[in-house]
C-alpha cells in the first residue's frame, strides 16, 4: 500500500496547442478523481479493519498512479506554455491538485495509524511470549538474572492474511 508507483503508461507528451492543453487537463483531473475515489475506498476499508479488501485495490491503484505520473510529467514539461495560453486552466489544476494532496495526506495518516496499531499488537504479543519463556531466577545478590539466548524464542508471523 505504500510502494512508489512506476509510470508504466506512454511517455510524457509535448503540448503545443490549446486543445492538447485542455485534453491534458481533463486527463489529469480524471485520473486524480479516479485515484481519489480509490484512495477514499482504501481508507474506509482500512479504518474498518478490512485489510484484505484494501489490498485488492493495489492493482488498480498502481495503474492509476502510473497514469497520474505520466500526466504530471507532461504538465511539468508544458507548464510555461500553459501559463501563457491558459493560465486559468493551470490555476484550476493547481486547486484540484491541492485537494488531491490533502486527501492523500488523510489516507497516509490512516495507513500509518493502522501500521502503528498492528506493530504495537505484535510487539505486545512478543513481549508476553518472551515473559512466559524466561525463567524467574535471581543472582546471589538478589538481582534478576538476564535471560540467556536459549531462553529467547523468536516470534514467527505469517504475512499472508
Amino acid at each position: 500500500m505504500n510502494q512508489r508507483p512506476q509510470a508504466t503508461s506512454a511517455p510524457a507528451k509535448t503540448i503545443s496547442t490549446p486543445l492538447e492543453a485542455r485534453k491534458l487537463a481533463e486527463e489529469l483531473m480524471e485520473v486524480m478523481s479516479a485515484l481519489l475515489g480509490l484512495i477514499e475506498r482504501e481508507t474506509e476499508l482500512v479504518r474498518a479493519g478490512q485489510i484484505r479488501e484494501a489490498m485488492r485495490l493495489e492493482g488498480q491503484k498502481g495503474a492509476l498512479s502510473g497514469r497520474y505520473m505520466v500526466a504530471v510529467e507532461t504538465l511539468k514539461n508544458a507548464q510555461k506554455y500553459l501559463a501563457q495560453v491558459s493560465p486559468e486552466l493551470l490555476t484550476t489544476l493547481r486547486r484540484h491538485h491541492d485537494t488531491f494532496r490533502a486527501m492523500l495526506q488523510i489516507n497516509l495518516t490512516v495507513l500509518a495509524t493502522a501500521h502503528a496499531v498492528s506493530e504495537g499488537i505484535v510487539r505486545g504479543v512478543n513481549n508476553e511470549m518472551q515473559r512466559k519463556n524466561i525463567p524467574n531466577t535471581y543472582t546471589a545478590s538478589g538481582q534478576r538474572t538476564a535471560p540467556g539466548p536459549r531462553n529467547i524464542r523468536p516470534l514467527a508471523v505469517s504475512r499472508s492474511l
